[in-house]
């Protein structure tokens, strides 16, 4: 069974939107966020807490996704 993370990914142009990622545990999103961004440093992934979006997070295990617009907030309750 897989969950959603969001991760906060930098490049060197500066923070990227919003990341999400659908995977059975935190280490394994952090891998395939580093895997989809090899040049970019993965700053944070975390459980997203209270965040709730409209757009699509994908359901498929390992499904990364950009979600223009919508900036990094660490997750309500201080994780990150």
């Amino acid at each position: 069974m897989t969950q959603l993370f969001i991760a906060q990914v930098r490049s060197a142009a500066g923070p990227r939107p919003l990341v999400t990622v659908r995977t059975a545990s935190e280490g394994e999103a952090r891998l395939f966020v580093e895997a989809q961004y090899p040049e970019d440093t993965v700053e944070a992934v975390v459980e997203p807490g209270d965040w709730v979006s409209d757009e699509d997070t994908g359901s498929e295990p390992g499904d990364v996704r950009e979600h223009p617009g919508v900036t990094w907030q660490p997750p309500a309750g201080g994780a990150a």
